[in-house]
């Protein structure tokens, strides 16, 4: 008694869950009167998987019906009188619901003394706040598994009722074909002579009045019996339907929105075997009581009764229809979306599943799914069941894929591997829209049977909105609209419809999660780097980021208008900022060797009180994808001291580490920290020995007004190219090692790229036969 007498303490949701327990399958009075013997009995020893234990459950569910019959017969006065009615009352009710199946009644007792058990423990612990998400989660995951205890339980005893509505049937059958049989002998009656016939007929007809009366009878409980079993179900099906809607407007909808900001670099969507485990108990209900239904159809057709009935047995398969066919075409899913930024003549994948075809047994004649890509415009009429004239916006390679069955996890899925566009069909852009806006989508169809081509399914699909390009350089204004649409889309949305405008909040938030994703690194944005940005973006200079958060930020402002003075717009920039870091500094990044978000101002801020030869690392405001060196030195000339950018091509050829490392007046990286103990362990070795005769040359970076000051100079014997580059002393064309016309050593990108045949040494070879400008120095020695 001791778990009941702490479950009654319960408070709150926790009360709530522990009162969700109950119900007709078992009601709570019932636990509460006989809790003491409740908690004593063996319910626990009792296999349920095995049916010659069917045996000890009877003895348990006679145990329980005499207990409540004796605490019934206890009850004395007039309160007494009333819950002696209900005791007895539920004593019947048990009775009539487990004798068949008695075991169910040691699963349901033994679920509820489960959830009792859980629910007194955690209310004894105390969580800790980190928690409560996961615990409200855990939460809703068990009412939702309450619910199919319950379904379960009243799906078992609309069958009873539905067996015993036969077998009374059957009886009143056999009783009419008796009635008919007195009526003919009555019948034959009339070919006696009278006195034969006087002595018999009384006799016949007491006997046929006396059956058509009961006849009369048994057929209004008949109709009882089928009026309440088709409420039963309307019940069910109610239910059903809204354990479905959570599951799939609910629970579905949630793991697609986390498949969409997975897109942006947020965490994985998780898999689909729960909600694939809940989708088959829903299909398996909804057939046993469509089962169901069409059996009480098929007796109501063998005995017609005039009635109700025959309407709400109608409404009822009506109900179930829409309910299996709402189930199977929500169920029809993209597994693994195609990329959202889809290149042409660029092989591809992707992978469709129905989480209901194991259990539909729809693998028995694999379906096969068909890939077509459409525009935003078809995606619309799609949706509202307009004629799309089975028009596609392009041609796609090896579109179609049989679903195959996998055994060892029950699912049922199509794996397209090799997909490729072969070409686009573009339509006419709105205003100043350009084609890296122009959304277009991957509808999956297919159609396949179950039940002996009973029902029939047309399921289709759509995937993420997708952006096609035909070239790499639109890859970064297509990543902007693809952020922006998995970032602020709303489930139910009209495709591909977002908001033209959101807040700064907002934004940060898609921002913070893209750039922890593409630097792949847990140190996010801080609200320092935020509000550089916020500043950045609104060519502002509010002080504090809560100036900016309620602020508005329109698409033109985030990818389509230039910053002001700038030739490139702010997402630009930004993910400049992340393809640099991505490529080449992202050990340093994690560091925390590079401050980054700060302007030349705010770097001359933080320097001004440091001794001589500190320095910051700062992304650059001028170059995307650029990052400079901010150093003070004092001298007569000036304090503060920048070095030109350097961007991703200078870094395919020597490394931010080893540039700083050939700068020994660079003593502190801001605030305080040595630059040997955060750079010296990612300096590339020097080769010093000969090969076959020659001396590999070396790249050393130098500033030429620190070059004789501070002895920064070519050592003896040594081989360098040496490259003086400081963007307060130099234009732009001396920091600029390339070429304004870049020839085949540069990729279509933009990037350097090194041959996987060549090594730098022969690439510094083949610069130093091109024109150089006056400031590059060659010292060759051999």
């Amino acid at each position: 008694m001791a778990v009941w007498i702490q479950a009654q303490q319960l408070q709150g949701d926790a009360l709530r869950q522990m009162q969700a327990l109950y119900g007709q399958h078992f009601p709570i009075e019932v636990r509460h009167y006989l809790s003491q013997w409740i908690e004593s009995q063996p319910w626990d020893s009792i296999d349920l998987d095995n049916p010659q234990e069917s045996a000890k459950a009877t003895q348990l569910l006679e145990g329980l019906i005499q207990e409540l019959q004796k605490k019934a017969d206890h009850q004395m006065g007039e309160d007494g009188f009333l819950l002696k009615i209900k005791l007895g009352h539920y004593a019947t009710q048990l009775q009539n619901t487990y004798e068949h199946c008695p075991l169910e009644l040691v699963r349901c007792i033994r679920h509820i003394l489960y959830h009792e058990q859980r629910l007194v423990r955690e209310a004894t612990d105390s969580p800790s706040p980190a928690s409560s998400l996961a615990d409200a989660l855990s939460q809703k995951h068990l009412q939702i598994n309450q619910t199919f205890e319950e379904l379960r339980l009243v799906t078992q005893e609309t069958e009873n009722q539905l067996k015993k509505l036969q077998q009374t049937q059957e009886y009143f059958i056999i009783q009419y074909q008796e009635s008919l049989r007195l009526q003919a002998q009555l019948t034959q009656l009339s070919q006696l002579n009278p006195q034969e016939r006087m002595a018999r007929e009384p006799t016949l007809q007491q006997k046929k009045a006396s059956l058509e009366a009961w006849l009369h009878r048994e057929a209004q409980t008949l109709q009882q019996y089928r009026v309440e079993l088709a409420e039963k179900h309307q019940e069910t099906l109610a239910l059903l339907r809204k354990q479905q809607t959570i599951i799939l407007d609910d629970e579905l909808i949630q793991w697609k929105r986390r498949q969409q900001l997975a897109g942006n670099g947020g965490p994985p969507e998780g898999p689909l075997d729960g909600l694939q485990a809940w989708c088959e108990k829903l299909a398996e209900i909804i057939c046993q009581n469509r089962q169901q239904v069409r059996r009480a159809e098929h007796l109501c057709q063998q005995l017609p009764i005039p009635g109700p009935i025959e309407e709400m047995l109608a409404n009822l398969n009506a109900t179930v229809t829409d309910i299996i066919s709402a189930l199977v075409t929500s169920t029809f899913i993209i597994e693994k979306q195609p990329p959202q930024v889809l290149k042409t003549q660029t092989k591809f994948a992707a992978t469709v599943r129905l989480l209901v075809g194991g259990k539909l047994n729809v693998h028995m004649n694999p379906p096969q799914v068909k890939a077509t890509i459409i525009s935003e415009q078809q995606a619309k009429a799609l949706l509202k069941n307009e004629s799309t004239r089975n028009e596609s916006s392009g041609d796609i390679l090896n579109n179609c894929c049989v679903m195959e069955y996998h055994q060892a996890t029950g699912t049922l899925s199509a794996h397209f591997r090799n997909m490729s566009l072969k070409r686009i069909k573009r339509s006419d852009r709105r205003g100043a829209e350009s084609v890296t806006e122009e959304k277009f989508t991957i509808l999956f169809e297919s159609q396949f049977s179950v039940g002996g081509n009973e029902l029939v399914f047309q399921v289709k699909t759509l995937s993420l909105p997708v952006v096609v390009i035909v070239h790499g350089s639109q890859d970064n204004n297509a990543t902007a609209t693809v952020l922006w649409d998995n970032a602020f889309a709303e489930p139910g949305r009209v495709p591909f419809a977002v908001p033209d405008k959101v807040t700064w909040s907002q934004l940060c938030e898609a921002l913070n999660m893209k750039f922890k994703s593409e630097v792949q690194s847990s140190r996010g944005l801080t609200k320092e780097n935020l509000l550089f940005l916020a500043q950045k973006l609104f060519n502002s200079n509010n002080s504090h980021l809560e100036d900016y958060n309620s602020m508005l930020v329109s698409w033109a402002q985030f990818n389509r208008e230039n910053l002001p003075g700038r030739n490139y717009t702010f997402w630009q920039w930004f993910d400049g900022v992340m393809e640099v870091l991505k490529k080449h500094l992202k050990p340093h990044w994690n560091d925390g060797a590079i401050l980054g978000f700060v302007n030349k101002q705010q770097a001359h801020d933080l320097l001004i009180n440091k001794p001589d030869g500190t320095f910051l690392l700062r992304f650059s405001d001028s170059e995307i994808g650029g990052i400079t060196v901010a150093w003070k030195f004092d001298n007569t000339d000036r304090m503060f001291w920048n070095l030109m950018p350097f961007t991703t091509r200078d870094f395919s050829i020597r490394s931010l580490a080893d540039r700083l490392g050939d700068l020994p007046y660079l003593h502190f990286v801001y605030p305080d920290r040595p630059k040997e103990e955060v750079f010296s362990k990612y300096y590339m070795p020097v080769l010093a020995k000969a090969v076959d005769g020659y001396v590999k040359p070396q790249i050393k970076q130098v500033v030429p007004e620190f070059a004789t000051t501070s002895g920064d100079s070519a050592g003896s014997g040594a081989t360098y190219m040496e490259q003086a580059s400081s963007p307060a002393v130099c234009p732009p064309s001396h920091y600029n090692m390339y070429p304004q016309n870049p020839d085949s050593v540069l990729d279509p990108e933009g990037d350097f790229d090194l041959d996987e045949s060549m090594d730098v040494a022969r690439h510094v070879e083949e610069l130093l036969r091109r024109p150089m400008d006056s400031q590059w120095i060659s010292h060759a020695q051999s």
